[in-house]
């Protein structure tokens, strides 16, 4: 359930490479569930391999979105977005977030993507920034692999 719920979130900010992430732990959590119902060590296998891939992807995400190292959440994004410069649908839909300032659309300095996506410094209010957000969902996503 974690994963669907993380996926639809995802799709809202076409962040791919977490899509595809979450697509393949459904998949593998399916053919865990079914090899733990008929007893085929080989489908186990495959999901704790999935499972630790996945756990360290979601460590690597708490990494980037903290700034961990030489990690950086604005500059090493493409990452996560593979290539398509959009970013979490948590920047300007979480609780409490409002715009205030859309002269970035005006301007054309905004980023060529699929959405128009204001910049981080434009949105305040926030109750939680979208960063700790992504955050709570690896990290959940961390316990739940274990």
């Amino acid at each position: 359930i974690g994963a669907i719920e993380r996926q639809v979130f995802d799709f809202l900010g076409f962040m791919w490479a977490p899509i595809i992430g979450n697509f393949f732990t459904i998949a593998c959590t399916v053919i865990g569930l079914f090899g733990a119902c008929q007893y085929r060590p080989k489908f186990i296998i495959v999901f704790t391999v999935w499972s630790l891939l996945w756990l360290g992807w979601n460590m690597f995400v708490i990494c980037l979105y903290l700034e961990v190292g030489v990690l950086s959440r604005t500059n090493n994004l493409y990452i996560l977005n593979i290539g398509t410069k959009n970013k979490s649908w948590w920047l300007e839909h979480g609780v409490g977030c409002r715009i205030t300032n859309t002269s970035w659309l005006d301007e054309g300095s905004s980023v060529d993507s699929s959405r128009p996506i204001p910049p981080e410094e434009f949105v305040e209010g926030c109750m939680l920034q979208y960063y700790y957000v992504e955050v709570i969902h690896a990290a959940a996503q961390c316990l739940l692999s274990v």
